[in-house]
């Protein structure tokens, strides 16, 4: 027997599809933070508006997943069906069919394909800015005092620079720079390193590097911070990261690369038993040169004592030309003397003819002349303005109400200080004041003729 359907209750609460899943959509949404996802695109779909519509997928499980227009823009390559990749995203439900969904804020590659994508993007960027142009990389000192390295403290390139630098340049002062080489954050404590290292001042030569390692070990001497740190470094770098097949955008980016850290600390000094021997030429080489030029002076001196004279011949040679230079001396101190007693009577005739006080006299007179001219000018112009001010007097006395007074007319007004214009405003009794050509006087109306 068939059991009848239960009677709803007064008090039950019953969802519609469509509130269910926008409760649901709402949960979802602020319950799970943003997140990555890694898979392999499949049904993959692009229509005209300009979304995207894929499943992400592995080998057990899938997802469906939306990235719009807006978002996808900034995606570097073109997904397809069977491409790996890593997304940004955030949890969600598409409400229309209940079904669960990842709306995507960003998609990259995965994997090594991605990394090296990511490389040559950048090294183009960089390339294209000449921060690789040689002409702007600076030339290595001979025998650097100072060497700072930027590294690991406990890798194997310290050690190896330390003990080749020991090896063939021990005068040389070394500072480390202790960095990590890889891993979260690497890159950026690199760059601050290298600034601090520029900025002190301290060093003749900075070696940057790390020992050998995988793309992803490699990757902070590739970020975008690193080369420009290099690329601003005041002073002198090399770049040794890793192997010798090994090349690194910080090696693009310094003043020259070493296949290896080693091979940066041989660049970087001088072999000490190479200079003990150079040295020893020179001197070999200075020896003979000193006796060769003895030898030759005391041939000279043989020479120039053979031709050696008496010194009292000498003196009287001297003594002649003694003479002859006291006396012209003497003729061009006359000479110089009748030149400025010339050059003096003729500015004397000069200054006679100028005659300064004449001159002096007429400039008086012609001051006194203008000074009568001013004052006969300044004269005529006051009476001139004397006659406008009164015939403007004159012009503003004629139109003044005043004057209208004297001709017999009074002005009344009321007890509000209007004027009075028309008889029909007034009312018995009101008072009036009555201003005449001279003096004023009160009034009242008894009645009003219109």
């Amino acid at each position: 027997m068939l059991s009848s359907p239960p009677k709803p209750s007064a008090n039950r609460s019953v969802l519609s599809v469509s509130d269910l899943n926008r409760e649901v959509k709402q949960l979802l949404e602020s319950s799970v933070p943003l997140l990555w996802v890694g898979g392999e695109i499949s049904n993959f779909a692009a229509p005209s508006s300009g979304h995207w519509y894929f499943t992400l997928k592995d080998a057990r499980a899938q997802v469906r997943c939306a990235m719009f227009r807006g978002r996808n823009r900034t995606v570097g390559f073109r997904p397809g069906n069977g491409r790996e990749v890593l997304i940004r995203a955030r949890v969600s439900l598409y409400e229309g069919r209940g079904e669960f969904q990842l709306i995507v804020e960003h998609m990259e590659e995965a994997g090594f394909g991605a990394l090296m994508r990511q490389l040559e993007q950048l090294k183009a960027r960089l390339q294209a800015e000449g921060l690789f142009d040689p002409a702007r990389k600076k030339p290595l000192p001979f025998l650097p005092a100072n060497i700072g390295i930027v590294t690991s403290p406990t890798g194997a390139a310290i050690r190896d620079m330390i003990h080749v630098l020991g090896r063939r340049y021990p005068a040389a002062n070394i500072e480390l720079w202790p960095v990590q080489v890889q891993g979260q954050g690497a890159a950026q404590q690199i760059a601050d390193a290298i600034e601090k290292a520029g900025r002190s001042g301290r060093h003749d030569l900075l070696i940057v590097g790390r020992g050998g390692g995988s793309l992803e070990d490699l990757w902070p001497f590739n970020e975008e911070v690193v080369a420009r740190a290099l690329a601003a470094c005041p002073t002198p770098t090399i770049s040794a990261v890793g192997h010798e097949t090994d090349t690194t955008i910080a090696d693009l980016a310094a003043d020259l690369r070493a296949p290896t850290p080693s091979a940066a600390a041989e660049i970087a000094s001088a072999n000490a038993a190479e200079l003990l021997q150079t040295l020893a030429t020179f001197q070999r080489r200075l020896a003979r040169a000193a006796q060769l030029q003895l030898r030759h002076l005391r041939q000279q001196v043989q020479l120039t004592g053979n031709r050696l004279r008496h010194p009292r011949e000498q003196l009287l040679n001297r003594a002649q030309r003694l003479d002859h230079l006291e006396m012209r001396l003497i003729n061009a101190s006359r000479q110089r003397i009748q030149s400025r007693h010339n050059q003096l009577q003729a500015a004397r005739r000069a200054f006679a003819h100028w005659q300064p006080e004449r001159r002096i006299q007429e400039s008086r007179l012609r001051l006194a002349q203008g000074s009568q001219q001013l004052q006969r000018a300044m004269q005529l112009l006051q009476e001139k303005r004397a006659e406008q001010l009164n015939h403007a007097a004159q012009l503003l006395n004629n139109v003044s109400p005043l004057a209208v007074l004297e001709r017999g007319y009074a002005i009344v007004r009321d007890e509000k200080g209007q004027v009075v214009k028309d008889a029909g405003d007034l009312r018995p009794e009101q008072p009036l004041q009555v201003r005449l050509a001279r003096g004023e006087f009160s009034a009242k109306v008894e009645r009003t003729i219109t």
